[in-house]
């Protein structure tokens, strides 16, 4: 069993930056692709960014594309969302997530889940 842990959520003006992190446990770290996933008040959980295991493929949504970078260190057991040029539609519950295998854009994909870190974005 793995165990997720997400930091660095808060509050930030429209234009400002974060960066999540999201620290794992328990299982080989290099096994697992990883994504970011949102969910805003009243909506579904919507598919944010996926790594595959090596760090080598990324993927992302189109609304964040360009603005938004998944990466990861194995050594560290660690993934990242730096989040540039934030907007208030950014505003949401990030989660990440893990999964034995090739990387997936959607949710019901992923086995593994983290408890989810707050980001506010203010206009």
């Amino acid at each position: 069993q793995v165990q997720l842990v997400e930091s660095g959520g808060g509050l930030v003006q429209a234009g400002g930056s974060l960066r999540l992190s999201c620290a794992t446990s328990g299982q080989t770290f290099s096994s697992y692709a990883m994504g970011w996933f949102r969910q805003a008040p009243g909506k579904e959980r919507e598919f944010v960014a996926a790594i595959n295991r090596s760090g080598a493929g990324t993927y992302y949504a189109d609304s964040v594309k360009g603005r938004f970078t998944i990466s990861r260190e194995n050594a560290k057991n660690t993934v990242y969302l730096q989040m540039n040029i934030l907007k208030p539609e950014d505003t949401a519950v990030y989660y990440c997530a893990a999964r034995s295998g090739a990387s997936r854009n959607y949710a019901l994909a992923y086995d593994h889940w983290g408890q989810g870190t707050q980001v506010t974005v203010s206009s």
